[in-house]
């Protein structure tokens, strides 16, 4: 039997909302604010600390990071945490830890994986998985962590750190930014669904890192650019030690970022060998020359396409808008320049490019400094937009992107550029302390451009004239390499791209036979011919290089599948897949298709229901509520809001069968009330029924109890003009049964 409850709520405010749209599905995917419930029993902070040990030697860095998970609630628990990663990393490892247990994790089919974990979950053993969502964002499960456990969860990774102009960068991303995702059959972007917390409010949980650097010759500065207070020492003038002071453990919320320079003010060039059982690995790095001076430029078309969401509010466009004056203010009188601005939609300056006159120039910049920050982010038809734009005759084409990178849309952005670049570039800036390096990095490397990171506004002039200088005079063109004598197979890049910054090419492959003979690499500097050499047994192989089959795998996988392209229908080539798993298993590497996972052999949850809590991760420093707030799903409103915060109640996407439910919402035009019917369950009448109401940015405004009865009828009213503050946008309704959430509707407002 169901007993319907008819509730109506009086606004003081035009309610729109249309019965179609009410009985379709919400189609989009997004973060929501945490909100912390009442219920003590479940532990919802279950990640309690997150840490990473890096060991930098030469040219490699190998990291340990470290998550402790414990439970202080009373229920068996399954945490969920989604964590950003470096794009370069190449994950080897994995291990948890359980008492004085060590469990190592092996690799798997992630199907198998996903299957292997909800099998030892249901039969109440526990277990961890390590998933990649993205080639820089990962998640790790970790089931039936019992009342007052402790448990750890380490993973190993290994990257190559390559120098610019002579500075070495380490990058530890901390968090990830907020993302939207359409609901797609063909792909599971449910992991973008996280709570998050506020703007301005520290991480739930600590972070801490440590770096030990040994540099192998004597080091000549290191400092940290986001990081002010690390605590560096030099035991020798060869190495570094820095740590976080305990003032800085809750700074979990912008990316790590370490800068060192070498005393020698020329990097030489070299090769690293491994010698294995079964195959052996180089690495090859070569010195370009140095910057050539500026000559006889030819003119240039730059299309400046800015991202103006939400999630650029205040901080980030600030920047930006420092970023493109500087940029646009000087081109040169003989440039040709458009300016398009997006967020759920676009605006472009001039459907054609302009002169470069003073007049255009003030035109385009009072454009930019009148933008604020706000609504959705639909990238991909922007992007879309500018490339159709219409080039000018005889002049080189160059696309400057400006975005945090909070999309999901990598793959589709990376396969549209492909395809529409001829003789052009795309150069890509991501503005703020936790950006999207994947798509930053993507944009660039599909572009044929080079990326860059602004972390704060003194960085804007030196990556603004660092862009000035690579478009104008390229280190190195027409790249050829030869291999004399060396015996060489499966040599990633396949082919090497036109150099603009003063770092090593890098060339992997495999060797067989001797290690003899030599590598030659050749192209044009500017006007001049450039050839440099390098003799193989100069080079003896090491066991130390072991990590360059990880290395020279990622590298493949990264060719293959992060900055791969989709076919005409938009889908994955599955025989690239095939070589993806293959590789995965062969090199016991984290990739989109293989993942690790442990699993303890006792069982110790032995009937207690488990509890799923996904860690609330704190929103990057300096960005707004806005960039949860805002819809991003790429429609034309950009004023819509998606308030989720009824998940931290536990609440499933779909109504959970057999449970209570809202069953509709329509206004009453004539009296200005919204009618919200209930579905009630008889199994139900007993339980505490409350219905929440949550503002358009997550907080929750009201809650009302809800008292079962026979006659089938309740009237309850919310009076909005009691309430501070009322917005335009989406508030959600929350039904909760016995303060678990059920079911979730959203009602428009608008005025």
């Amino acid at each position: 039997m169901k007993t319907v409850l008819f509730l109506v709520f009086a606004l003081f405010l035009s309610i729109h909302s249309q019965a179609q749209e009410q009985q379709e599905e919400d189609k989009t995917l997004s973060p929501f604010f945490f909100v912390k419930g009442t219920d003590d029993s479940v532990d919802q902070l279950p990640l309690k600390s997150t840490s990473a040990e890096v060991n930098i030697s030469g040219v490699m860095a190998d990291v340990t990071v470290r998550q402790t998970y414990c439970n202080t609630g009373q229920l068996p628990l399954e945490a969920i945490y989604v964590f950003p990663a470096s794009t370069k990393a190449a994950v080897y490892a994995m291990q948890m830890e359980i008492g004085d247990r060590i469990l190592i994790a092996e690799i798997r089919e992630a199907e198998q994986a996903r299957e292997e974990y909800e099998e030892a979950k249901e039969e109440g053993k526990t277990t961890s998985l390590l998933e990649q969502q993205r080639p820089n964002v990962f998640q790790m499960n970790v089931a039936n962590i019992m009342p007052g456990d402790t448990i750890n969860v380490e993973m190993k990774y290994v990257e190559l750190i390559t120098p610019e102009e002579g500075i070495y960068e380490f990058v530890y991303p901390t968090v990830m930014g907020p993302r939207y995702a359409e609901i797609s059959a063909d792909e599971d972007s449910s992991w973008v669904e996280i709570p998050y917390t506020h703007e301005g409010e520290a991480p739930l949980y600590d972070f801490d890192i440590d770096v030990n650097l040994n540099a192998g010759m004597k080091i000549q500065s290191v400092e940290s650019p986001s990081h002010e207070t690390l605590e560096i020492d030099f035991p020798s003038q060869n190495s570094a030690i820095c740590s976080l002071p305990e003032e800085a453990k809750k700074s979990g919320n912008k990316d790590f970022v370490l800068h060192y320079q070498l005393s020698s003010d020329r990097l030489e060039s070299g090769m690293l060998l491994y010698e294995g059982e079964d195959e052996n690995f180089f690495l090859t790095m070569i010195q370009p020359p140095r910057q050539v001076h500026e000559s006889e430029i030819p003119p240039r078309e730059y299309v400046f396409i800015m991202d103006v969401s939400g999630s650029m509010n205040g901080f980030p466009i600030s920047i930006s808008k420092t970023l493109l004056t500087d940029l646009i203010s000087n081109l040169k009188p003989t440039d040709k320049f458009n300016v398009m601005c997006f967020a759920g939609g676009s605006q472009v300056l001039s459907e054609t490019s302009l002169d470069a006159s003073q007049e255009n120039i003030d035109k385009a910049l009072d454009m930019i400094n009148n933008k604020q920050g706000s609504g959705g982010t639909n990238m991909l038809a922007a992007l879309k937009k500018a490339f159709a734009l219409k080039g000018t005759e005889n002049y080189s084409r160059t696309f400057v992107v400006v975005t945090d990178g909070y999309v999901t849309i990598e793959k589709e952005a990376f396969t549209l550029i492909s395809n529409s670049l001829s003789e052009a570039n795309v150069f890509a800036f991501g503005i703020g302390s936790s950006v999207n390096r994947y798509l930053i990095e993507g944009l660039a490397r599909v572009g044929m451009g080079e990326p860059f990171v602004i972390l704060d506004h003194e960085e804007a002039p030196e990556k603004a004239e660092k862009f000035r200088k690579y478009i104008q005079s390229p280190v190195l063109t027409n790249i050829d390499i030869d291999f004399n004598n060396f015996q060489v197979n499966s040599v990633e890049p396949p082919t090497v791209p036109d150099v603009f910054a003063e770092r090593p090419i890098l060339i992997f492959g495999k060797w067989e036979g001797a290690p003899q003979g030599s590598l030659e690499i050749s192209g044009l500097s500017g006007n001049h011919n450039f050839s440099q050499k390098l003799y193989v047994n100069n080079y003896p192989p090491s066991e130390q290089n072991s990590a360059l089959k990880y290395l020279w795998a990622r590298h493949v996988i990264q060719r293959l599948d992060d900055y791969g392209q989709l076919n005409q229908y938009g889908e994955e080539d599955e025989a690239v897949k095939e070589e993806i798993i293959e590789l995965g298993l062969k090199y016991n590497l984290l990739t989109r298709y293989t993942s690790f996972i442990a699993i303890d052999s006792l069982i110790r949850n032995t009937g207690d229901s488990t509890a799923t809590v996904t860690q609330p991760l704190p929103l990057p420093s300096g960005v707004s509520d806005l960039a949860v707030g805002s819809y991003r799903s790429g429609g034309n409103t950009s004023a819509l809001y998606s308030a989720d915060a009824f998940k931290s109640f536990g609440g499933e996407q779909q109504v959970a069968e057999n449970r209570s439910s809202i069953d509709q919402m329509y206004p009453n035009p004539a009296s200005e009330k919204f009618k919200v019917w209930l579905n009630i369950l008889e199994t139900d009448k007993e339980s505490r029924i409350a219905l929440l109401l949550f503002d358009n940015l997550g907080h929750k405004m009201d809650e009302v109890e809800v008292h079962y009865t026979d006659d089938g009828y309740i009237r309850v009213g919310f009076d909005l003009a009691n309430y501070s503050v009322i917005n335009a946008g989406v508030y959600r309704l929350t039904l909760l049964i016995d303060g678990k959430a059920v079911d979730s509707k959203n009602i428009v407002v608008s005025r």
